[in-house]
């Protein structure tokens, strides 16, 4: 794998997963941080998750990862070069326990292992993204589908948005949000990512 820079994930980018956990349909796009001790190639192996800290929960997204430095202007197709699809786990309880206290989410979003990433396929632009699907099978069972059509904030919205408040460069990769149908993960668990009907990355939960 490349060398990787930032890992940027977008919350509350879908209407029905924002409304699923009880939380307020932002406004404008909603960012966080994940360490790059984070990443984490889902190449068929054993993947190590922490099995004390209450429920992990899948988030299935659509990564882009960026092959140019921004510039005032530039375009998606300009800015983006490869994709890939990757899963945002987020240890539920932590989160929420975080959320009452007003604090950020790190503990609950940064942890190793937490941000599951497929192998990278060259961007065939929006356009054609949006006639895809992805979706996530847990036990050879559909557990999650969505399509980057029906995100609140578009590409165009979310790098611009990055660039302004964070900066973005080569290396920089964004999760792009979740659709519905989160939930939680066992021990054991086999987790397949699909692009349209194509397999293109799997891993193996492991609680520890």
């Amino acid at each position: 794998m490349d060398m990787i820079r930032n890992i940027y994930c977008v919350g509350r980018n879908y209407r029905l997963h924002a409304e699923e956990l009880g939380n307020e349909v932002p406004k404008s796009p909603f960012l966080f941080s994940k360490p790059t001790h984070a990443l984490v190639q889902a190449n068929g192996q054993e993947i190590r998750l922490p099995g004390d800290r209450g429920e992990v929960h899948f988030e299935t997204e659509f990564v882009v990862h960026i092959g140019k430095p921004h510039q005032p202007g530039m375009k998606v197709a300009e800015l983006v070069d490869r994709m890939a699809l990757g899963i945002d786990f987020t240890l539920r309880d932590v989160q929420s326990e975080l959320k009452k206290k007003g604090h950020p989410w790190l503990l609950a979003k940064g942890f190793p292992n937490s941000a599951v990433i497929t192998e990278f396929r060259p961007f065939p632009g929006e356009d054609v993204c949006k006639t895809i699907d992805f979706s996530l099978r847990k036990n050879g069972e559909q557990v999650q589908r969505g399509n980057i059509r029906d995100m609140l904030f578009d590409l165009q919205t979310i790098v611009d948005f990055a660039s302004v408040h964070f900066g973005l460069g080569v290396g920089d990769l964004i999760y792009t949000g979740t659709p519905a149908g989160v939930g939680p993960v066992a021990d054991g668990d086999l987790l397949e990512l699909l692009w349209g009907d194509e397999v293109i990355g799997s891993c193996r939960v492991k609680l520890v």
